[in-house]
């Protein structure tokens, strides 16, 4: 039996023993965030919020904002917190998020983690953020990234430690050269694991401190894990009552 249905006998009701209210899931590169992220929208009927998306939508959209984002990215320049922060008011006043939602890359710094904080106590009913880390052990993220090769025709993924192809270096399906994208080197992923360490450490300490911040087992089975993250925010909301 699976760790989410066992989870249903005991009464869990596929994770809604508590309301999740906001969670912030953090990850470095390849720990599976974004799978676990679409397992838990599917089990607590939540929506996933990533500021990413949000962005693109704006200026796809040509909303106020999303047309001062493009003149600021058209420049080259940084989009500021304070018109992140506001494209993330807007999507949080919409319905869906009344039980909760998932934080996707929000917040990045010690400044959007104050301003969420603040936005979110002002309300009468307002749960506080709890912050989930999924870890994995670095060098098991570096085969999990630079083993990883595409079929160029089908897409399909494969990895040369993990689930290599039949053929060294061909696709299964088309038979084409397999090919490996540039940011999935061993420097680039220790660029990218540099960065997502600098930004996150000041997020996770401040959660921590505040006694709302909890680490899962990431080198798991995506539903063990996804179990794992359901446990860890029932007990961060239950201990604070």
């Amino acid at each position: 039996m699976s760790s989410l249905s066992s989870m249903i006998e005991h009464g869990w009701e596929m994770g809604r023993k508590t309301v999740p209210g906001p969670i912030l899931l953090l990850g470095a590169p390849g720990v599976g965030k974004g799978t676990q992220a679409k397992e838990l929208v599917k089990i607590w009927e939540i929506p996933q919020i990533s500021t990413g998306d949000l962005l693109r939508a704006n200026v796809a959209q040509g909303t106020e904002l999303g047309k001062v984002a493009k003149e600021i990215m058209d420049r080259g320049d940084l989009v500021p917190d304070s018109l992140v922060n506001e494209m993330v008011a807007v999507r949080l006043r919409q319905p869906d998020t009344a039980n909760g939602f998932i934080l996707d890359g929000f917040p990045r710094t010690l400044g959007q983690a104050g301003w969420l904080d603040g936005r979110i106590s002002s309300k009468s009913d307002g749960v506080p953020v709890v912050a989930v880390s999924i870890q994995v052990d670095y060098n098991q993220l570096l085969r999990r990234t630079t083993g990883r090769r595409n079929c160029p025709v089908c897409q399909t993924i494969y990895n040369i430690y993990m689930k290599p192809p039949v053929n060294d270096g061909i696709c299964d399906v088309e038979g084409a050269a397999l090919v490996q994208r540039a940011d999935d080197t061993e420097e680039a992923f220790a660029e990218r694991m540099r960065v997502y360490t600098a930004q996150t450490a000041p997020v996770v300490e401040h959660y921590r401190e505040l006694g709302r911040f909890a680490e899962v087992d990431g080198d798991r089975p995506i539903d063990v894990v996804a179990a794992g993250i359901i446990a860890a925010v029932d007990r961060l909301r239950t201990e604070r009552g």
